[in-house]
């Protein structure tokens, strides 16, 4: 699993011009279930995602092509983790 930490290097204004497109790029992979969760940071100042991806060169190749690190005004941190411990009812999906 992953954890990806994305974080805005440009002013919100500019990033809001672009939200849109990243929520429905992120949509798909959402169907597809390659995420399990994410959202804003608080104080708005990026996201948080959680992917079930199996291999690292995967997950940048989604988030390369993600519009907000795509019109620069995001970039993007990757975490490897192998969960060993799950709240029930988080059985059978972890």
């Amino acid at each position: 699993m992953f954890l990806i930490d994305m974080t805005f290097v440009k002013p919100l204004d500019e990033v809001d011009r672009h939200v849109q497109a990243h929520r429905d790029y992120l949509a798909g992979l959402y169907a597809q279930g390659l995420f399990l969760l994410g959202g804003r940071k608080q104080p708005r100042s990026g996201g948080i995602i959680l992917s079930r991806q199996q291999h690292l060169d995967e997950v940048k190749a989604v988030f390369d092509a993600d519009p907000l690190v795509q019109a620069g005004v995001a970039t993007y941190t990757v975490t490897a983790f192998e969960p060993v411990m799950r709240a029930r009812v988080l059985e059978g999906i972890l």
